[in-house]
């Protein structure tokens, strides 16, 4: 017997099971692949980010026109309670210099096994391999390695990721069976760029202490010279603007303004060469001296140019990378089709979280907190539903 379904093992979907069994809900999670919390280890692979340690203010400011839906939930469950409910799962933390906050473990696992010994104490069933086909009536119907199987919970809480990385269960297939969902868009992703081989020597390499600007975005921040283009977190935030069609510009020397790169120009214009002067003078590293011959075509610019192709670099021919190679995604449930307690209008006792509703984030703890905040924001008013359902059924 099923009080409450949770579909999807990731992190909101665990907080909502978390909440719902705490509160004395016999809980079942359906999750399609075999194993759950995918997305969620590979991201703690290079360091489980948990969470940012900043005022809540700049902290909410990350999730640009979802913030005001957003703010009631992570002012019940933002970076303090992260932190804190992360510690009582036995996990030590460490807030690093800029302010993301990781478990001294660094990976995800650790905590994923104690946080799943948890909810098997507490009662919690996980069915493996139970992939969502939708609706019957008021049953929820999945398709499982024992064939066509129904529940018909109390409540259900839809923790269904979005559309990225699908191989680890984030596919988006379930927006064919939920009203109300924008289409999906790549969030965080990395970008294309058609190389010249005068690029080769430099993969691998990063660029650092540099200025990414897209539109009226701007972010600091490094990223790789990958063979197939850009990626890194420097780049992560001006995904939004990318999107629109906006151009990306670098500055390789944010430090340092256009008027004093001038008077480092070289005094004689005869004997002057590009590549000297960005070598010699400014010392810019092998990697972006390459970058600014790659974008410019190598073509002679008058020095008086110089200062401003440092400061202000067009990235020619650079596109967004696939969906599915996206870190994150934009799009999805809108928040317009749910009420304040992440409930669907469209269907009562149905309650979704994570990252299947509409909003999107920078990386650096901001699309972790808001995951397990949704989830636990869902899942306990799932389980108060509930409640409140069984009081009218009683008569009481």
């Amino acid at each position: 017997m099923t009080d409450a379904l949770v579909i999807g093992a990731g992190p909101a979907g665990l907080m909502a099971a978390d909440a719902l069994a705490q509160a004395g809900r016999r809980v079942t999670v359906a999750e399609a692949m075999p194993s759950p919390a995918r997305k969620f280890l590979m991201a703690g692979k290079s360091g489980l980010n948990l969470t940012k340690d900043e005022p809540f203010d700049s902290f909410l400011a990350a999730y640009g026109s979802a913030a005001p839906h957003l703010r009631p939930v992570l002012k019940q469950f933002g970076p303090d309670e992260v932190q804190d409910w992360a510690r009582g799962l036995g996990q030590d933390l460490f807030t690093g210099s800029s302010g993301r906050v990781f478990p001294t473990a660094m990976k995800a696992s650790p905590l994923l096994r104690a946080w799943m010994a948890r909810l098997g104490d507490l009662g919690v069933t996980l069915n493996r391999r139970w992939r969502w086909t939708g609706w019957n009536g008021k049953a929820v119907t999945f398709a499982t390695p024992d064939g066509r199987q129904s529940l018909t919970p109390q409540v259900t809480v839809l923790a269904c990721g979005g559309a990225s990385w699908a191989r680890l269960g984030s596919d988006g297939a379930w927006t064919q069976w939920v009203d109300g969902t924008a289409p999906f868009q790549p969030s965080n992703a990395a970008l294309s760029l058609p190389w010249t081989t005068h690029m080769q020597p430099h993969f691998g390499q990063p660029l650092k202490a540099v200025e990414w600007r897209a539109g009226a975005l701007t972010s600091r921040g490094e990223a790789v010279i990958a063979a197939r283009g850009l990626e890194g977190g420097g780049l992560y935030p001006l995904t939004p603007a990318l999107r629109q069609g906006a151009s990306l510009t670098l500055d390789l020397l944010p430090d340092i303004t256009t008027e004093t790169l001038a008077k480092r120009l070289p005094k004689n214009p005869k004997k002057a060469r590009l590549a000297h002067w960005l070598k010699n003078t400014l010392r810019l590293p092998p990697a972006k001296t390459a970058l600014l011959f790659e974008m410019t075509g190598g073509a002679q610019h008058p020095m008086q140019d110089w200062p401003n192709l440092v400061k202000n670099l067009p990235l020619h021919n650079a596109t967004l990378r696939p969906i599915d190679e996206a870190i994150s995604t934009a799009g999805g449930l809108r928040f317009d089709a749910l009420d304040a307690q992440l409930m669907l209008k469209s269907r009562p006792g149905t309650f979704a979280a994570g990252e299947m509703l509409d909003w999107e984030a920078p990386t650096g703890g901001y699309r972790l907190t808001a995951c397990f905040a949704t989830g636990l924001w869902a899942g306990g008013h799932a389980a108060r539903y509930s409640a409140s359902s069984c009081q009218e059924n009683s008569g009481g």
